[in-house]
């Protein structure tokens, strides 16, 4: 059994955390996109598919667990405790909305676990109560955070450095803006569209 720890230090090694959204895919499945992640030398991806019923989410979710596994890739499930341990993902990530981090820590002691923060309180509190990763965003407009607002690469300088757990950053980052968010200090950086728009069937 992978313990927390052997996850922890893969993901210290992601620079690319590749997030799915069938949604804004150009009408690829997640399937499609997993297979271009893996051809790609990704090692890690998340399955966010807010639109899907528990059934088929788990459905897709089992299928991603047994293609990641095999390929050496880290799994993380968008929001959903419940499927992340079922399947024996890697870890699951979490909105602001969603199950508090302690609650969720003490349902999957042995999975990475990451929220997303808008701002250096959110990060600080997700760091205090067990968080694994924050992810900082949305740095620029997104379509996945349509009604967001945008917190530039500001926000990365801002929150960065003051955050003892890693980090990635999210929103809209793509090859024209990629080098002001490295500059302001991001490491790892999440694309939705970037990748999934992109990539080949």
């Amino acid at each position: 059994m992978t313990t927390l720890a052997e996850r922890q230090a893969r993901f210290a090694d992601v620079d690319v955390y590749v997030v799915t959204c069938a949604a804004l895919s150009r009408g690829r499945r997640d399937e499609a996109v997993l297979e271009a992640v893996i051809a790609g030398g990704g090692t890690i991806i998340q399955l966010r598919e807010k639109e899907l019923c528990t059934r088929e989410f788990f459905a897709v979710a089992e299928k991603f667990r047994a293609r990641t596994r095999a390929a050496g890739v880290l799994l993380i499930i968008n929001d959903r405790v419940d499927i992340a341990v079922a399947v024996d993902a890697d870890g699951v990530h979490l909105g602001q909305d969603d199950l508090p981090t302690a609650a969720a820590r003490r349902l999957a002691p042995a999975l990475l676990i990451g929220r997303s923060t808008h701002s250096l309180a959110q990060a600080l509190e997700a760091q205090a109560h067990g968080a694994d990763y924050v992810n900082i965003g949305p740095v620029y407009a997104t379509g996945t955070k349509a009604h967001a607002t945008p917190l530039g690469p500001a926000a990365i300088r801002a929150i960065g450095p003051h955050v003892r757990i890693p980090f990635t950053v999210m929103g809209g980052i793509n090859a024209g803006n990629i080098d002001d968010v490295v500059a302001a200090g991001a490491r790892r950086i999440a694309v939705v569209t970037a990748v999934t728009q992109g990539c080949r069937p």
